[in-house]
C-alpha cells in the first residue's frame, strides 16, 4: 500500500493563512493569520482597511506616500493587522481563543504580540521575519511560544 504524503497540521495551516492574505487590500504587504484550537480553525484575518473605510488600493498608502519604514509609526496606516482582524473576528463571533495557536505570515509586531499574549495564545508559528526585537522579547517574557516555520519540521 502506498503512503500517502500528507502536510503536518503546520503545514496545512501555513498554506491555509497564505490563502487567507490574497484577501488584503494592502499595497505594501499581503499578510493572513489564521487563529487554531485543537487543530480546527477557529479564526482566520487579513490585513486591510478598517470597516466602512475606503481601501489603501482606492486612495494610496500613507505609509507609502510618508516612507514609513517597516516595523515603525503603526498608528500611521489606515488599517489593522491580519492578527487584530483575527482576534476581532473571534471576539465578534463569541469564539473563545484561550490556549490557541495563531498562525502568520511575518512574526507579530510588538501591537499585535500584546494583544495576542493578553488574549491567551499560547503559540505563534510564523513564516517570515519582521523587524521588531520587542515583539519576541514580550513573547519570551510572557512564555508564548515562538516559531518560525520550517517546512517538514513539524509531526503529522
Amino acid at each position: 500500500m502506498k503512503k500517502h504524503n500528507r502536510p503536518s497540521w503546520d503545514e496545512y495551516f501555513i498554506t491555509i493563512t497564505k490563502e487567507v492574505a490574497t484577501r488584503s487590500s494592502c499595497l505594501r504587504r499581503k499578510v493572513g493569520a489564521v487563529l487554531v484550537k485543537n487543530n480546527r480553525i477557529i479564526s482566520t484575518g487579513y490585513n486591510g482597511s478598517v470597516r466602512n473605510t475606503p481601501h489603501c488600493e482606492n486612495v494610496g498608502c500613507l505609509r507609502n506616500k510618508l516612507n514609513v519604514a517597516p516595523g515603525t509609526r503603526h498608528e500611521l496606516c489606515r488599517g489593522l493587522h491580519a492578527e487584530q482582524n483575527a482576534l476581532l473576528f473571534a471576539a465578534n463571533s463569541g469564539v473563545t481563543i484561550e490556549g490557541s495557536t495563531v498562525y502568520c505570515m511575518n512574526q507579530p509586531c510588538i501591537l499585535c504580540a500584546k494583544m495576542l499574549v493578553q488574549a491567551g495564545i499560547k503559540r505563534v508559528v510564523y513564516i517570515e521575519d519582521y523587524p521588531d526585537d520587542f515583539a519576541k522579547e514580550i513573547f519570551k517574557e510572557s512564555r508564548v511560544k515562538l516559531e518560525k516555520f520550517q517546512k517538514n519540521s513539524q509531526k503529522v
